[in-house]
C-alpha cells in the first residue's frame, strides 16, 4: 500500500500496510454509537488481501441479526476468486450503464455532493476486479421458509422476506467499519438474477439479493453528514411534524 492516511482526520481508517488480524479484530470495541455516527459507504479500497478470520468474524455478527420467525434462513458467498469477480464485474458495468450510467452521466454537474457518490461508483467500477473480498448476501425462499421460489405474494410477506437479509447485511457493514474494513452494500452486480445464479453457483431456491465489497480502506469513515430527524419523522400521519413546533 502506498496511499497516505489523513492524519488530520480522527477518523482516519486508511492503512500504509494491512493491520494485523489481532488488530483488526480488537477494533470490535468500538462503542456502537460510533460506528453508526461515522459509517458510510467506503467504495475506493486497496488490493491488498484481507484474513479470512476478519471476514468470518464480521459474518458471524450478521448472523446475530432477527431474521422473520427466526426463519435464519440466508447464506453468505464469500467470493475471491478473481474469474469470478471478474464476471460480477461485467454484470456490474451493464447494470450501471443501463441503469444509472446514463441518467446519472451530468446529474453532478451541479451538485458536487452527488458528482463525489458517482465519481466513487465509477472508480469502483473500474477497479472492481481488484476488489479483495465481495460477501454476496442470500437468502434460501423455499416451500419450507414458506415461499416458493418465483411465486406471487402479498405486499407483507414480500417486505418481510427481504427484511430478513438487510438487518443482517447491516451488522456486518457495522462490523466491518469497527474493523476498519472499508464497505459498500452493492446491487449491480447482481444484474440478471439467472446470470448471478449460475456465477455463484446458487440453486434456484436461493437467491443473492446483494454485495457487500470488503477491502482496507484508501480513504476514511464519517462523519457523515445527514438531515435533522425532524425533517423526516411524522406524527401518525404522513406531513405531521409537531415535533417542529416544540
Amino acid at each position: 500500500m502506498t496511499d497516505t492516511p489523513n492524519s488530520e482526520s480522527p477518523y482516519a481508517d486508511a492503512f500504509l500496510v494491512a493491520p494485523a488480524t489481532s488488530d483488526a479484530l480488537a477494533g470490535l470495541s468500538m462503542p456502537l454509537q460510533d460506528a453508526m455516527m461515522t459509517q458510510r459507504a467506503v467504495r475506493r479500497v486497496h488490493p491488498d488481501p484481507v484474513d479470512d478470520a476478519v471476514v468470518l468474524k464480521c459474518i458471524e455478527l450478521a448472523l446475530r441479526a432477527p431474521t422473520g420467525a427466526n426463519g435464519q434462513n440466508w447464506e453468505f458467498i464469500v467470493v475471491k476468486d478473481r474469474r469470478l469477480i471478474k464476471k460480477l464485474a461485467g454484470r456490474y458495468r451493464k447494470g450501471w450503464k443501463f441503469s444509472y450510467g446514463g441518467l446519472l452521466s451530468s446529474a453532478g454537474d451541479n451538485d458536487e455532493s452527488l458528482a463525489k457518490v458517482i465519481r466513487a461508483a465509477q472508480w469502483q467500477i473500474d477497479h472492481f476486479t481488484e476488489i479483495p473480498v465481495l460477501v454476496v448476501a442470500c437468502l434460501r425462499l423455499t416451500v419450507r421458509e414458506g415461499r416458493a421460489p418465483y411465486s406471487l405474494m402479498p405486499h407483507a410477506a414480500v417486505s418481510g422476506y427481504w427484511g430478513s437479509i438487510y438487518p443482517s447485511v447491516q451488522n456486518l457493514l457495522l462490523a466491518a467499519r469497527a474493523v476498519g474494513l472499508g464497505a459498500s452494500l452493492i446491487t449491480l452486480p447482481l444484474w440478471g438474477v439467472s446470470r448471478a445464479r449460475k456465477i455463484l453457483g446458487l440453486p434456484r431456491s436461493v437467491t443473492p439479493c446483494c454485495v457487500v465489497a470488503l477491502g482496507w480502506p484508501r480513504g476514511r469513515y464519517g462523519p457523515t453528514t445527514r438531515v435533522p430527524v425532524e425533517q423526516v419523522a411524522h406524527l401518525d400521519a404522513y406531513g405531521n411534524r409537531a415535533w417542529l413546533e416544540g
